[in-house]
């Protein structure tokens, strides 16, 4: 994708995970998988911090093997299979040692949307990214692309921003289907741009 501007390491390291949250809407993760290209536009995000949070995998601090990529430097992907079924993608964020990281729940397809559609099996470019098991199928991810760094050039997953940024409105809500994080299933974490047909269904 043309005019694509690669996003530096320290923009996952620099700030609060619900802060880079809001940021990483609209900008476009490409992936380069066995050779087909795909580029999307990140719609909707939720942010999961592993010091405090009950909802994320890491808390509280607790390093197992599905959670170690969570405790790396910012800057990777963390990719887990959710009810043994569904590919979930993340980006891990901040220092070495702090376990946060934001799921992307939805994307707008913008480049290989044909690619998505077979990955997919579907025919609607609406259904192609609106949830987070459906975002890691369209864009080819796996158990296998998971812990990959995101801001090298040609990497098979990268996170860029485009050159002319839309202007758009960020809407705020409670997180989904975190019903067992108890008082923390009410922070307001979850983020996505207004009016987009793209997200997911609450």
């Amino acid at each position: 994708m043309k005019d694509i501007k690669i996003l530096p390491k320290e923009f996952f390291l620099k700030k609060n995970v619900t802060e880079i949250a809001k940021d990483l809407l609209g900008k476009i993760i490409v992936t380069q998988i066995d050779g087909l290209y795909t580029a999307a536009r990140i719609v909707e995000t939720e942010a999961y911090d592993g010091t405090i949070d009950k909802a994320c995998h890491a808390f509280p601090n607790k390093l197992t093997k599905r959670t170690e990529v969570m405790f790396k430097e910012g800057g990777r992907s963390y990719v887990y299979l959710c009810y043994g079924i569904h590919h979930l993608f993340n980006i891990v964020t901040h220092e070495e040692g702090v376990a946060n990281a934001v799921l992307v729940r939805a994307v707008q397809p913008i480049e290989g949307v044909e690619i998505m559609k077979n990955r997919r099996n579907t025919s609607s470019e609406l259904l192609l990214g609106n949830g987070p098991g459906k975002v890691a199928q369209a864009l080819g991810l796996n158990l296998k692309h998971n812990d990959k760094l995101l801001f090298q050039e040609n990497g098979i997953i990268y996170i860029g921003s485009e050159m002319n940024n839309t202007i758009f409105e960020i809407c705020v809500s409670t997180r989904v289907g975190v019903d067992y994080a108890e008082e923390d299933a009410l922070l307001p974490w979850r983020y996505y741009i207004k009016g987009n047909p793209h997200i997911s269904k609450k």
